[in-house]
């Protein structure tokens, strides 16, 4: 540990932010870097706590406390080769992870916890700064060819790891620039694609090939993939939306959250938009459904400069703080403010959508609603009545369905292979080899264990490559998601 007194002389700190009248006039990040002095002050909290349980919320087994160390010492080399020895993209997690790490953390006991997030962030953009960030090219190749199909954070680690290890690597990305969700669901002004684009060069630097354009299974032939490839690994997200079937689900206004937010990000990159325009402006929008990607469409639409935006979720307000069910060191479900909230919406609980109301030329103007009353059981939502005499109209021009999704697109690719699905309609592949119903042929990321994190994406994304690297060769030394093991023909 850095300072043994440090967690008792410091509190948390966040580092400063642009005003939200200046940041929603733009789509640029604007969460500034810690001061020197804030970020030794922020390392210098990690405590020598005996069992740090942050390495068990990390699911990349990120090795915390000793980056922390380092990083109070000012030893940055040693902090970036810490944190790069298990997490392939610390310049991703670092800006969009939710932070499972920060919730088992020992100081978070009493206190708050280390931030964690921040000072990872801010290692790997101090490491490309200084210049620490170098290609890791292979010494050997293998002459073993593995395709990658699908560009986001699953696929990127699994290309990385498998040309670490000395095979040559193809991604097959079906948009017109890889990245995946981090590209085009991802607003900028949470990462923006400069961050994507630093880190493709450098991997096309240490030898993998990317095909953008490229749809496997419409206008690449899987059947060319398999004879050209020793193996395959299957990376395309989970992508299908949940749908609202309700009355009025088919008038004009109301669309997927992702359709709103692809587009936006193209609008930024200065990249075509395909399809019907969606804009926010001037309109009363809502958007359905709690989590991350409805926060994403509410500071979107607050930089379209809607007139109003009104967030509703199906359950119960969370907590604001732990309850006997959620014990620490656990992954507590607590009322979340992101950044977006903090710009301007209106937050509803316990409330379901019962009718799209649309005027005489069939377009979007209301929508109607019903308060609900949950029966909580053992702190969680259990079954739920609608309250009589609740219903209600309110104006809306705009509803953004952001609902999650439901399974990887099954059209295409996936029929084609006639691969094994398992129940939820998610490409079966078991945790210990990643390996599906043909044995060349693995999958990872949300296509294999369904929606999920960035960070599980990147953990599974390495797990896989470490099984298909024993596929091809017998016997793997890839690091692992837990860095139990090094790499293999690194310079």
């Amino acid at each position: 540990m850095g300072k043994p007194t440090g967690f008792l002389e410091f509190t948390r700190e966040l580092p400063t932010k642009r005003s939200v009248d200046e940041r929603r006039n733009d789509y640029g990040e604007f969460v500034n870097r810690f001061t020197d002095e804030k970020l030794n002050q922020q390392s210098a909290r990690c405590m020598d706590c005996g069992i740090p349980f942050c390495h068990s919320g990390c699911p990349l087994g990120n090795v915390i406390p000793e980056f922390n160390d380092a990083v109070y010492r000012k030893s940055w080399k040693e902090a970036y080769d810490i944190l790069d020895s298990t997490n392939n993209f610390p310049e991703f997690t670092g800006r969009i992870c939710p932070a499972p790490c920060e919730t088992s953390c020992v100081l978070g006991i009493n206190q708050p916890a280390i931030t964690i997030e921040e000072i990872e962030k801010h290692i790997i953009e101090i490491a490309f700064d200084k210049g620490f960030v170098q290609p890791k090219k292979p010494t050997v190749r293998t002459g073993k060819r593995v395709a990658v199909i699908g560009s986001g954070p699953a696929g990127l680690a699994a290309a990385a790891q498998l040309n670490y290890a000395g095979h040559t690597v193809t991604v097959f990305e079906r948009d017109d620039a890889p990245g995946g969700l981090l590209r085009y669901g991802i607003p900028d002004f949470k990462l923006e694609k400069w961050v994507i684009d630093r880190r493709i060069k450098l991997m096309e630097e240490e030898g993998i090939t990317f095909k953008c354009n490229a749809n496997v299974g419409v206008n690449i032939s899987i059947s060319d993939i398999s004879r050209e490839f020793q193996a395959i690994v299957l990376a395309g997200g989970s992508t299908i939306p949940r749908n609202l079937g309700i009355p009025g689900r088919d008038l004009k206004g109301v669309y997927y959250a992702m359709e709103f937010l692809k587009q936006q990000n193209k609008r930024v990159a200065d990249r075509k938009v395909e399809g019907e325009d969606i804009w926010a402006t001037g309109k009363n929008v809502v958007v359905i459904g709690g989590g991350d990607t409805g926060s994403d469409c509410v500071g979107t639409s607050n930089r379209h400069k809607a007139a109003t935006v009104t967030q509703f979720e199906l359950l119960p307000k969370p907590p604001a703080e732990r309850i006997l069910q959620m014990p620490w060191p656990t992954y507590p479900m607590l009322l979340k403010t992101t950044s977006s909230h903090e710009e301007g919406v209106e937050r509803s609980w316990a409330v379901a959508t019962k009718e799209f109301i649309g005027d005489s030329n069939g377009n979007l103007k209301a929508i109607k609603l019903v308060d609900l009353e949950w029966t909580i059981v053992d702190g969680r939502a259990a079954k739920f009545e609608e309250v009589k005499g609740s219903e209600r109209d309110i104006p809306c021009e705009l509803a953004l369905l952001a609902m999650g999704f439901i399974h990887p697109q099954h059209e295409g690719l996936v029929e084609q292979l006639e691969i094994e699905m398992d129940e939820r309609g998610n490409v079966r592949a078991p945790e210990k080899s990643y390996q599906t119903s043909i044995p060349k042929i693995f999958a990872a990321g949300d296509m294999r264990r369904g929606q999920s994190l960035v960070v599980w994406a990147i953990k599974e994304g390495r797990d896989c490559a470490q099984k298909v690297d024993e596929f091809l060769v017998g016997k793997s030394l890839l690091e692992t998601a837990d860095g139990n093991a090094i790499a293999r023909y690194l310079v």
